[in-house]
This record gives C-alpha cells, sequence and structure tokens, in this order.
C-alpha cells in the first residue's frame, strides 16, 4: 500500500496537532488499528475546522462538536447538543483517561435524526 502523504507544503501550514495526526496515519501501529476497525465498519478521522477568514486547517475546538443535519455539515456548541440529545446519533468517538468517550464529554461528530429513523434526509426549505 502506498502511503497516504500530504504535499510537505501543506503539511508545514496546519497546527502542530494536525500534523502529529497526518504523519500517525502511516505508523504500522495506527494501519494495524485501521484494519481492526474496517472490520467493524469503523475508520478514523481527523476532527478539525476552517478558519474562516482564511480556509485554513484548525483544531475542532473542545467546546464545538461537528452535526451534519439535513445534509449540511456545521459545528455547534457543546451546550446546544446537549440540550436536544434525542435528535443525535453518535458517529464519532474518542479515547482519553482510559475510556471512551463521546457526546457528554466531547463527541466529534454527529448526526441528527428523526424519532425511530436511522436514514439521512435532505428537508426543503
Amino acid at each position: 500500500m502506498a502511503k497516504l502523504r500530504i504535499a510537505p507544503r501543506n503539511l508545514s501550514r496546519l497546527p502542530e496537532d494536525l500534523r502529529v495526526a497526518q504523519d500517525a496515519i502511516n505508523l504500522p501501529e495506527v494501519q494495524e488499528m485501521l484494519r481492526k476497525l474496517a472490520a467493524h465498519n469503523l475508520g478514523i478521522c481527523m476532527p478539525h475546522v476552517h478558519d474562516e477568514a482564511t480556509g485554513e486547517f484548525k483544531p475542532l475546538p473542545d467546546d464545538s462538536i461537528q452535526v451534519e443535519k439535513d445534509l449540511n455539515v456545521s459545528f455547534e456548541p457543546v451546550e446546544d447538543v446537549l440540550k436536544n440529545m434525542e435528535e443525535y446519533l453518535s458517529v464519532g468517538w474518542f479515547w482519553r483517561d482510559g475510556e471512551t468517550h463521546r457526546i457528554l464529554n466531547r463527541m466529534w461528530s454527529c448526526c441528527v435524526t428523526r424519532p425511530h429513523d436511522t436514514l439521512h434526509y435532505k428537508v426543503d426549505k
């Protein structure tokens, strides 16, 4: 398998946290984790946002969650998502302090769903 590489000029423009993530994807232990995750239809992601003025990559702030709603992605305050937990399906998790975390601590991504339905819909407005 070819190494997954980002162009050096692009890598140098990333914040350190995101450079670490980009470099790590090629480590043998990360590739092994990826193979094991794939057996469960899971993968690896690099949580991030983009600077509104420049479009540059930035780490996802601890107080934000990536939310997919009506087939569009936005970044919402954790507080707002916690108020309406029944509307969300967790699609991202992370490991910290010896345990798996999701929405109640900091979840990187979730999707809005309809009650009793796990399909996504585009809603005309």
